[in-house]
């Protein structure tokens, strides 16, 4: 972990409960062991993010993480693989983790020491890879460049994510912690054992929660990983670029904001499978700007984003994000 964001938040209880401030790695590690402390036999969560002492202090003023917008960072960067039952449920979740498991491995070199994955407790799965692969620094906004890098990754896998987890003070379900509606905890596995296990067998695993080992020593630094950090880094600098230029413009009174040609492109044409998640968000966000209502949004992005590939909750979700950020600042 960078030590420049040391801290977290841990909610124990409801997401609508108390953010207390923690030593991430330490919380993390509590969870990991199962100490007495961690109370697993609890609904509880931690911070997907890590942060600096500004985050304590806002936290400390405002007892709330809400509205907070300073630097973040991550020890690991989380996917998460969710299927509702009507879309196959936890059996349909596992066949696209081992997806993601493959692509993490042949194609990217992730170690499997460097991957750590979990059965939710409930509908799906959870994968954090060690970012010490590739060492980002903390920046106000890295949670962008983390779901832009892991979008890319999953997309590469053919796999669905749910991209809220890279909201800036996500709460993200604690290690073994208990689901307070399934009763399961979040369970730990071992690569092989999500690719070998049936989803039955996962899901009856989940009914206790088991320590375990966290990586002891630093994987080696993946170029190819730097690279893919970079370019995501790079795409969400020439967004927040291009938006504060709308914005500007239009506060100097230079002009109306415009329809940008990508944006005409994609309700026209569609994107091909790399582009299509960042050119449907960047689409939303530009039509939130020009002030388009959300339904007027999804009518005329969601047949071409359809058209190109993606699933109906990824729609769903890729406008919101973008008609969300539109609006300003998050």
């Amino acid at each position: 972990m960078n030590p420049a964001t040391p801290f977290g938040f841990r909610i124990v209880g409801p997401c609508s409960g108390d953010r207390r401030l923690v030593d991430w790695q330490a919380a993390f590690s509590g969870y990991a062991d199962c100490v007495q402390r961690a109370r697993v036999e609890l609904e509880a969560y931690l911070s997907a993010f890590t942060f600096g002492p500004d985050f304590r202090d806002y936290l400390k003023t405002t007892g709330s993480t809400r509205g907070y917008n300073g630097s973040c960072g991550a020890a690991w960067l989380w996917f998460d693989i969710d299927r509702d039952p009507d879309a196959g449920g936890v059996a349909a979740a596992l066949q696209d983790a081992r997806k993601l498991a493959v692509a993490l491995s042949d194609r990217y070199g992730v170690d499997d020491a460097a991957q750590l994955w979990f059965y939710s407790g409930s509908k799906g799965f959870h994968v954090g890879i060690r970012t010490d692969l590739w060492a980002p620094e903390p920046s106000i906004d890295f949670h962008r460049i983390a779901r832009c890098f892991a979008e890319a990754i999953a997309e590469a896998a053919g796999v669905v994510i749910d991209t809220g987890v890279y909201d800036k003070v996500r709460a993200f379900r604690a290690p073994n912690s208990r689901h307070p509606k399934t009763g399961r905890h979040k369970r730990c596995l071992i690569v092989d054992e999500l690719m070998r296990l049936t989803a039955e067998a996962i899901v009856n695993m989940a009914g206790e929660p088991m320590p375990f080992e966290l990586p002891d020593s630093p994987p080696e630094s993946s170029d190819f990983l730097t690279g893919h950090w970079n370019t995501a880094s790079r795409q969400v600098r020439e967004q927040a670029e291009a938006a504060e230029y709308r914005r500007a413009d239009r506060d100097q009174g230079n002009g109306e904001p415009t329809l940008n040609r990508l944006t005409l492109q994609f309700i026209r044409e569609g994107a091909n499978q790399g582009d299509r998640h960042r050119l449907l968000y960047s689409a939303a966000r530009n039509l939130s700007e020009l002030g388009c209502p959300p339904a007027l949004a999804h009518a005329l992005l969601t047949e071409s984003a359809l058209d190109s590939g993606l699933p109906p909750a990824e729609v769903r979700r890729q406008i919101g994000c973008g008609l969300k950020d539109g609006r300003g600042p998050a």
